[in-house]
């Protein structure tokens, strides 16, 4: 199973430079689980930059995969790897979501870098 955070979601909407190695994992919806706090982190930023009807199809592709909502199980495993990795609100969250699922997380936010079962590239 494979969580694919924000910073990757936004990467491979913009057809950036590493868009390439979110490909996969995102393109392989039977595998993809997708965080609630990812759709309220992408359709934030596709808002603000594109409009709402780009940011509509944006969490459109996003639903494909699993949409996993915030429950407490998930919540309070998120406060405590926040406290242990110093890792902000929403990060803790998806990083949760993920080891709930024993999924890898793929991403480029260097906030994740040694965290294991990260599957992290460096901003190109």
């Amino acid at each position: 199973m494979n969580v694919v955070d924000s910073s990757a979601w936004l990467e491979y909407f913009a057809d950036g430079p590493n868009a390439k190695y979110f490909a996969k994992p995102i393109e392989t919806v039977a595998k993809l689980l997708v965080p609630s706090i990812v759709i309220f982190e992408v359709f934030k930023r596709v808002f603000t930059q594109r409009g709402e009807d780009a940011a509509l199809q944006a969490i459109a592709l996003m639903q494909q995969g699993q949409v996993i909502d915030l429950t407490t199980s998930i919540a309070m495993h998120a406060a405590k790897l926040g406290i242990e990795a110093k890792l902000p609100m929403a990060d803790s969250i998806i990083l949760a979501t993920a080891r709930a699922s024993s999924a890898t997380l793929w991403t480029q936010d260097a906030d994740f870098e040694a965290i294991y079962g990260v599957k992290f590239f460096r901003r190109a």
